[in-house]
This record gives structure tokens, sequence and C-alpha cells, in this order.
């Protein structure tokens, strides 16, 4: 079982309990910023140790500037004399990017599309839609297609022989198992085969094999179409009619583009407000600041080329929002824990510098008479 699969069969479990895969995907949201709390802490730490270093490491660069080598060695020495690892704070972007890579190949493909793809969300009208996606009905036996569209096979197939199902039999690899006979040309029949050698199986029951039951998806609209294939000799045929595609502008999904926009700007604005490094060079804050707008009007506005899936736009919406509320709790965290460190110091340093005071030997003086 592939990781997309687990991802599926996950997000099913998710949906089962909470009543809908939407609220499935924004559960699956919580479960994963939860379990990367700590690297945030870890992150915000290092912020935070930032704006304490500033105005010495900026120090050093100014005095080293003009020998870039024996200042990188002086920065090195530096961070290793603080115990600071500049690099830390974009571990939880790293880990984020294989996670949305994941979701985004989970809710493209087949399974999902198959299983939950027209689910409907709040104002969402279908998770595994994209921004310009097919005017088609998925299930009324034909495609809308277009000259270069390509199929492939739900890996959960029935296998036939005679009138009765063959349990067990599976696909080597459903993914490239489905082939085109011929061109395709909308409004004519889709000629689709599947080759015998694709099976896993033993060649006495090969030859058993009467047809098959497939889900068969279009990789280019998205469509889905339960297929019937017949023995023909040593392979598996079917003839699927087919429309002309016609392109539709799904609304839905550009209001979700332009709700990541909106809370990918404010998580940018609250990190640099709550991270504002101290004595900042004035160049440097001014190029931060001018990247905090750019980058939500850059990822907002590829969003607008690349198909992302409506599902997927969910948790990335979700995230931003719940990163908006972890970073004012941690920061309220690190301020107390540093206040409480400062204070610590203060005290400590009262005590050592307090004089001490020696107690004087008093001599018993006999009054007088």
């Amino acid at each position: 079982m592939d990781f997309t699969t687990l991802t599926i069969e996950f997000l099913k479990q998710l949906s089962n309990i909470f009543g809908s895969y939407g609220l499935g995907i924004i559960a699956l949201t919580v479960i994963i910023r939860l379990a990367m709390w700590p690297l945030n802490v870890s992150q915000q730490r290092s912020m935070k140790t930032m704006q304490l270093l500033q105005p010495k490491m900026k120090a050093i660069q100014d005095r080293y500037k003009n020998n870039p080598q024996v200042m990188q060695q002086k920065m090195m020495e530096f961070y290793k004399e603080h115990k600071f690892n500049p690099m830390a704070g974009c571990l939880p972007l790293l880990i984020q990017m294989p996670i949305f890579i994941l979701l985004y190949s989970s809710l493209m493909s087949p399974q999902f599309i198959s299983m939950a793809g027209q689910s409907n969300f709040l104002f969402i009208n279908r998770l595994d839609a994209t921004l310009k996606g097919n005017a088609g009905i998925s299930n009324d036996g034909k495609f809308s297609v277009g000259n270069r569209d390509t199929f492939s096979l739900n890996k959960n197939i029935k296998v036939y022989v005679g009138d009765e199902e063959l349990q067990g039999a599976k696909l080597s690899n459903p993914r490239n198992a489905l082939k085109v006979q011929g061109e395709i040309t909308p409004g004519q029949p889709v000629d689709l085969k599947i080759s015998l050698d694709d099976f896993n199986m033993k060649f006495s029951q090969l030859d058993k094999i009467s047809k098959v039951e497939a889900t068969v998806t279009d990789n280019n609209t998205r469509e889905i179409e339960k297929v019937t294939f017949l023995r023909q000799g040593d392979i598996l045929a079917a003839s699927v009619p087919t429309l002309a595609a016609k392109s539709s502008f799904n609304y839905d999904v550009l209001l979700l583009v332009v709700i990541f926009g909106a809370t990918m700007f404010l998580t940018q604005k609250i990190m640099m407000a709550t991270n504002k490094m101290a004595q900042a060079d004035p160049a440097q804050e001014a190029m931060q600041k001018s990247l905090g707008t750019m980058m939500p009007v850059m990822l907002t506005a590829t969003f607008l080329f690349i198909p992302i899936p409506a599902g997927v736009l969910l948790y990335l919406i979700s995230s931003n929002v719940i990163q908006v509320a972890q970073t004012l709790v941690i920061n309220k965290q690190l301020d107390k824990e540093n206040e409480r460190k400062h204070n610590k110091n203060i005290t400590n340093d009262s005590i050592s510098e307090a004089k001490k005071v020696e107690a004087k030997e008093v001599k018993n003086v006999e009054p007088e008479k």
C-alpha cells in the first residue's frame, strides 16, 4: 500500500468520524499542525534568539565586510558560542512541502475521485475541482474528452470468470495498465484496452478471464465512468461514447484562492510583527516587508494557473488560520519564558553584587562605678 492510498484511507476514516470529507480535511490539518507544534516552537524560539543576537551579528558583518571568508568563520564561531542554528526556522517549511505534495496527489488520484471527488462542503461544489474544469458529468456513460486526454484505472477492479467474480485478482500497475487504442476524436467512441500481461495472476487464471469491470478516470477532465472490458484475444477491450469537452470556470475555487491569499497575507504580517528584529538594518527590514507582501501575491497568482484541487486549498487555508493562532500562543509562551529568565538573572546578579556584611565582635564593657 503506497502513501497516497494510506492518505486516502486515513481521510476516509476522518470523514466517517466528522461527517464529511471537508471536515475530514480540516481535521487532518489540525492533526498535522499539532504534530508539528514542537518544530513551530523551535522555529519561534530561533526567531526570538535572532532578535537578541542581531546587533552582535551585524557588528561582525560590518567589521569583516571586506573579508567574506573571515566573516563566515567568525559567524560560525558566533553561532556555535551561542548554540544558535540559523536553519532551525526553515525545518517546518521543509516538512510541510512533502505533506502538500502527498495531499495534492491523493485528491487528484482516481481512488479519491471515484470515492469522494464529488463531495461538497460549505460553498465548495466538489473537493476535487480545480479553477478551470470540465462541464462533463461523471457516471453518465460517456466521457467529455479532448484530443490529447489520457485515462487511468482505479486500483479496485472486478475480474470475472464467466459470470462469477474472481476474488483477489489485481493489476501489477493500475496507473499504466490502461491504454488508448488509436486516436481520440471527440464525438466518436474512444477505444480502451487492458493487456492480460498487466495482471498479477497465473497463466491458468488468465485464460479463464471473460470480462473486467473497472472505474476509469479521464486524467485531464477528472471525469469518472464505470466501464466493462470484454475479452478479445489477449486483451480486454471497451468502447465508450464521447462528447467534446467544454471547459467551465469554478467560481467557488476562485473564492478559495482569494481566501488563501488573504490568510497567507495575514500570516506573514503577524509573523513579521511578532518577530521583528531589534535594531535591524533598514534595508534588510524593507526587503523582509516587501517579501511579506509579494510572497502571498505571487503564490495566489500561481494558483490561478496551476490546477490546485479545492480540497488542497481548503487544507492550505485551514493551515494558515491555525498557524496564526499557533504563532500568537507560542510567542506568549516564549515571552513569559524569557521574562522568567530575565528576572532570574537579575535576582542572581543582585545576590552576587550584594556586599557581605561582617559581624563585629562586641566586647563586654564593665559599667562605671
